[in-house]
């Protein structure tokens, strides 16, 4: 890390230890979370069942003493209550009470003598009670699914995670992927630059598998899904290796999104948007029941755009929605059907930058950020994607629920690129002459992709003697069928300076594709974990059997054909101790394996999957009394099966004989510090190292040595700046090499960009205003010049400066 920002982030990072102090100082236990209230008729039965049932159905977390409650009869519950309040009803008369945990589970225990057993209850109608797959108030999400597919205490989950909420999103005006992970430690977003088509980051070193609403998102070459944020309640990034739980996925780890979905409370926003580069957009979202009884509940939400970007002649227009219904057929089951359709006209934002003019000085200057290299007459990037599935549950009993979530996804992309040249130095055409022109190529893609998922899973909370089981026993199964067409050809050369467009260029015949194949994958994973509790010890085993099987028929090939079986077991084992002061040590280690796929699988060559493992020994501290969470870990991660280049006897020889190891340290801080402010903090410390090979002793390629990122947003809730709230973030981040040899010419030096909001709700002006604010964020706020990377053939710029002003109303 330079000096300079050195001196700017040091004194960031000591103030907001200050600032964390204030809430780590209080040792007030929190009231629970509870479920809102419902009507419940629950005759007297075995005191566990009724415990178990009530627990069960509203996520709380209950440790039950089997020898407590043996013999032992509930009271009746009948009437409303919220969660807590049906459990304490159902222990009136037993003898037993409640008792509450710094991280928010429950235990019983013998009420003292002379005491009621219970405290009266009195049932909030406005409690809510957060769910892993449901909405956050504030910064700090405190459930998750991410890492163990069931519903569990962050704080308890002995794993990095790292979760940005939807209010997080709404402060910073996120409009994608790479934009709402960007304050996260362990991750590099927009490694290439914002990029209209996908989301391009590096997580630990390797690009993460993107998972929506539990199931994978299919990933193929240029088709993939750019997933809509506005339709996401939460987003969560699980760093490390999955493969015990998720079947073949990366060894840095996965991004974990959750939809909107259906909610009771009727609530409707409309939110319209302008800014830089002519960005025009309106978002939408509706909820509520479609019934008066709630048994059937809707929502929709969705987004328009039809703006331009910061390349010249380059749209960014979307055309999206996302309708879902829930029907709660009875009160242990539960059919939630999530759709979504998608269209996006685009183009290169990357543009592909040659060496000359932006990493290396040239005699005609620099090339301009806003240049279009290629020609809009000739290119277009047009993708239409739509899913359709559903998230069903059912409670059998009191110990076991099932879960199914299935989804069809297919995704039909047309996309024609012309680019310039990759540099060679001394090559005509190869690189930029004295006059600013250079040699280019087109790229003319078709691709589809359908996929088929579906993961299906039982879960049993059970207790055995003194220990108290969370069970997960799966199967989850894909089918993906992809066709892929890419041909490469000729364009007439282009002046950087001054681009000419609308000259002659012809699309190649397909006789002359470089790919042209069609591709079948077919994935069965059975699984099973087991999170145990004794006491304060909490220890977790897991293990997944996959069977892989891969198809392709090359059509450039003679119709040749390749057919890869792969099989593999993934484990999974994790200790920790959850204090009562709050503080959470563990140490996990994990497995990943990922086979080959799309472009990577050859006609002539076998490829093994690539396997990882992970240690990770970290600590969360949850201080009782606040909506901070903090966490710090260190791990040490091994990728082998990497495809490695030798000289033996002067003739190159590639393998897979490779091995890469990732080892760092990641600090994260999330707080609801007060009604007025909240924050994000994080520092990532690595180091990346090639085992074998010509590059053997190099970096992972872009990732940096070094990440610090700080956010924070306070509003005003009285006095004469009532409603008022202004938001600041920095963002630092290492150098990185683009290339393999890290070489000069593909190295990026390190950033340091900086961001802000302001916003005002306009309520608080005059009623007759409730519900509507406005706002203004700004991206990269003083137009910080930089790379974001260079690969030594091309380079791509980091975002310059954007600002969009929103008017949103909520109903």
């Amino acid at each position: 890390m330079s000096r300079a920002v050195d001196r700017i982030l040091r004194p960031s990072l000591i103030a907001l230890a200050i600032a964390l102090a204030a809430p780590l100082s209080s040792t007030a236990l929190f009231a629970a979370e509870q479920s809102g209230p419902r009507a419940y008729n629950l005759p007297a039965a075995p005191l566990a069942s009724t415990l178990n049932q009530i627990a069960s159905q509203s996520g709380i977390a209950l440790a039950i003493d089997p020898a407590l409650v043996s013999g032992r009869t509930s009271a009746p519950v009948k009437g409303q209550y919220d969660a807590l309040g049906a459990l304490q009803a159902a222990l009136l008369g037993t003898g037993l009470q409640l008792q509450q945990s710094s991280v928010g589970s429950y235990s019983l225990i013998a009420a003292p003598d002379g005491t009621l057993a219970l405290p009266e209850t009195t049932v909030n109608a406005a409690s809510t009670f957060e769910s892993a797959w449901g909405p956050v108030e504030g910064y700090l999400a405190k459930r998750t699914a991410a890492g163990t597919k069931t519903d569990t205490a962050l704080v308890e989950v002995p794993r990095s995670i790292s979760v940005a909420t939807r209010q997080q999103m709404n402060d910073r005006g996120v409009h994608s992927l790479d934009d709402a992970v960007r304050y996260m430690p362990g991750i590099v977003s927009a490694s290439f630059g914002s990029d209209t088509r996908y989301d391009w980051m590096r997580v630990r070193g390797f690009e993460p598998t993107q998972f929506l609403d539990g199931l994978p998102l299919p990933r193929g070459v240029y088709a993939n899904p750019k997933a809509e944020t506005w339709n996401l309640d939460r987003l969560a990034l699980l760093r490390g290796p999955a493969s015990s739980l998720y079947g073949q996925t990366p060894p840095g780890g996965l991004l974990d999104m959750v939809s909107r979905r259906p909610q009771a409370q009727s609530a409707h926003e409309i939110e319209v948007q302008y800014g830089s580069d002519n960005h025009r957009q309106i978002n939408f979202a509706s909820t509520g029941k479609v019934d008066d009884e709630g048994r059937l509940l809707y929502g929709v939400s969705g987004v328009v755009r039809d703006g331009g970007t910061q390349i010249d002649h380059v749209d960014d227009k979307r055309y999206n929605i996302a309708p879902s219904l829930t029907w709660n057929i009875d009160e242990d089951t539960s059919l939630t059907l999530l759709s979504q359709f998608t269209r996006d006209d685009t183009g290169v934002t990357s543009q592909f930058h040659p060496i000359q003019g932006t990493k290396l000085d040239s005699a005609f200057g620099k090339v301009s950020h806003h240049k279009n290299l290629g020609d809009p007459n000739y290119e277009f990037y047009d993708r239409t994607y739509y899913a359709l599935g559903y998230a069903f549950e059912h409670r059998i009993n009191d110990v076991w629920q099932f879960r199914q979530n299935l989804r069809y996804t297919k995704s039909d992309l047309a996309f024609q690129a012309v680019t310039v040249n990759s540099y060679i130095p001394g090559l005509p055409g190869y690189e930029l002459d004295a006059d600013g022109n250079i040699g280019r190529g087109t790229t003319n893609v078709d691709e589809d992709i359908s996929q088929f998922a579906v993961d299906n899973n039982f879960q049993a909370d059970f207790s055995t003697g003194a220990i108290s089981h969370t069970l997960l026993i799966g199967l989850d199964h894909q089918r993906i069928n992809t066709n892929y067409l890419a041909i490469f050809g000729t364009a007439p050369s282009v002046n950087v300076n001054n681009p000419e467009y609308g000259l002659p260029i012809t699309r190649p015949d397909r006789s002359t594709a470089f790919y042209d194949y069609d591709q079948k994958t077919r994935q069965t994973g059975v699984y099973a974990q087991d999170q145990m509790a004794l006491g304060n010890w909490r220890l977790t085993l897991g293990g997944r059997e996959d069977w892989v099987h891969t198809g392709t028929k090359f059509f450039n090939q003679g119709d040749a054909t390749s057919t890869e079986r792969d099989k593999k077991f993934s484990a999974n084992a994790a200790i920790s101790y959850v204090f009562d002061s709050g503080l959470v040590p563990y140490l996990s280690y994990a497995e990943s394996f990922q086979p080959a796929s799309n472009a990577a699988v050859s006609a002539t060559d076998s490829f093994k999957p690539t396997e990882g493992k992970q240690w990770e020994l970290g600590i969360k501290y949850q201080p009782p009394g606040s909506n901070t969470l903090l966490s710090a870990a260190v791990y040490d991660l091994t990728q082998k099966n990497v495809s490695v280049t030798n000289n033996v006897g002067n003739v190159t020889i590639t393998s897979q004989t490779g091995e890469v190891k990732v080892h760092g340290l990641e600090l994260e801080a999330v707080s609801d510090v007060s009604e007025n402010l909240k924050l994000t903090a994080a520092y990532t410390l690595a180091k990346s190292e090639v085992q074998d090979g010509l590059y053997k002793g190099n970096r992972l390629q872009l990732m940096p040595n070094q990440q610090a990122s700080l956010w924070a947003d306070y509003t005003w809730h009285s006095g004469v700046l009532d409603g008022f709230g202004i938001g600041g973030g920095a963002r630092y981040t290492g150098n990185t090499y683009g290339d393999q040899a890290n070489t000069y010419l593909g190295k990026a030096n390190a950033y340091t960009v900086f961001d802000a909001s302001v916003h005002y709700d306009l309520g608080r002006l005059s009623n007759s205003f409730k519900g509507a604010s406005v706002a203004v964020n700004a991206t990269n706020l003083f137009n910080k010049d930089y790379l974001s990377t260079c690969d030594s053939y091309y380079c791509y710029y980091g975002d310059e400066r954007s600002v969009v002003a929103s008017a949103s109303y909520k109903f």
